[in-house]
């Protein structure tokens, strides 16, 4: 029997692989137990080895002893005026991280994170000043998707109808944990959502974005862009200097391909940096490279940085040119700035972790 110690994360294990355990260790030869179980975890989101009321007593038991559950619990929970929910999530290793459910007409979205702080320091990002301590497991981002759910249907009476990974981290450096979280959302045997409602971000590693494109992802791609000229993107985005505006143009090129599926652009347009009418140019020209869709964001302040937010006019006037030359292109309002729940304010304070 197995010491609390050395209990295996049970969620950590393929179907295959739990049947084949059961079959070894716990006696069981019948594969439909352990295809019983695997529903309890990814199809109920069962938390608990307890709550599995078609497994007999002594199987239970069977797994407890063996197995844990390292579920994502709520820390804290921040409500805005204008309904966003922003949660801390404590993790089995006493990690936080953040997640947001927002509320809009006709949608109801999760923000999850995908790493404990963010290794990219983009220094718009309340993020980016964190140091990124790991990768989250795929079990700790559905848990997000789970809990967030249901924080929706208490509150809203509404279920999930979007999923952005947005929050803490970049997916394309979890790139694994990240579509395997995608599958469990996704598949008949988990939550059974559908891909076209998900929406990953990327500040851009061009080799990922390929790679997504070979695995023929079916959910949505977003850029944070934020700069189509290397010069003012370096300044902005490091990462720029390894992936360059050429680089990550064939790349999308690429995924585009092979997947047939448009990008979007996020753009923050700051004041007096990326605001005027030779910016809008520049992000024009870019967005011939492929289908595609920008959605300029308000900028959100953070503590750590001097940007602010343009003004409405040139906001405007940005928006108008890129329609002019037939971009389609969406204004996207902050929601949750009161609490910092919005894009670019999530940090877990000093002292909270």
């Amino acid at each position: 029997m197995n010491t609390a110690r050395e209990k295996i994360d049970i969620r950590s294990l393929s179907l295959e692989t739990l049947q084949d355990y059961f079959i070894r260790h716990l006696g069981e030869e019948k594969n439909f137990r352990a295809k019983q179980v695997y529903e309890w975890l990814w199809k109920k989101s069962c938390f608990s080895f307890d709550e599995m009321s078609n497994i007999s007593k002594e199987l239970r038991q069977k797994l407890i002893d063996n197995f844990t559950i390292n579920n994502v619990k709520i820390h804290n929970s921040q409500f805005s005026a204008d309904k966003t929910i922003k949660n801390s999530f404590i993790l089995f290793d006493n990690h936080l991280i953040e997640g947001v459910l927002i509320p809009t007409p006709g949608r109801m979205t999760a923000c999850v994170s995908s790493q404990v702080g963010c290794s990219l320091t983009c220094k718009f990002c309340a993020t980016g000043y964190m140091e990124r301590k790991r990768n989250l497991n795929p079990d700790e981002i559905y848990d997000q998707v789970v809990l967030i759910d249901k924080q929706a249907k208490e509150n809203y009476g509404i279920p999930l109808s979007n999923i952005v990974y947005m929050g803490m981290g970049e997916p394309l450096l979890n790139y694994k944990n990240v579509l395997e979280s995608v599958e469990k959302i996704t598949s008949e045997e988990g939550l059974n959502m559908a891909a076209k409602r998900i929406t990953v971000s990327t500040a851009g590693i061009a080799k990922m974005i390929k790679k997504l494109g070979d695995d023929q992802v079916k959910f949505n791609l977003a850029l944070s862009l934020h700069a189509a000229n290397d010069e003012k993107r370096n300044t902005i985005m490091p990462i720029n200097e390894q992936n360059s505006l050429k680089a990550l143009a064939e790349a999308l090129k690429y995924y585009y391909a092979k997947t047939k599926n448009p990008v979007t652009y996020e753009y923050i347009v700051f004041d007096g940096f990326n605001d005027n009418l030779k910016d809008a140019e520049e992000l024009a020209r870019f967005c011939k490279h492929l289908p595609c869709k920008v959605n300029i964001i308000e900028y959100n302040p953070i503590s750590f940085a001097s940007f602010i937010n343009a003004g409405e006019d040139k906001i405007e006037a940005f928006a108008e040119y890129l329609r002019g030359q037939g971009i389609n292109t969406n204004l996207r309002r902050s929601r949750g700035k009161d609490i910092d729940a919005a894009c670019g304010q999530l940090a877990i304070k000093e002292g909270t972790n």
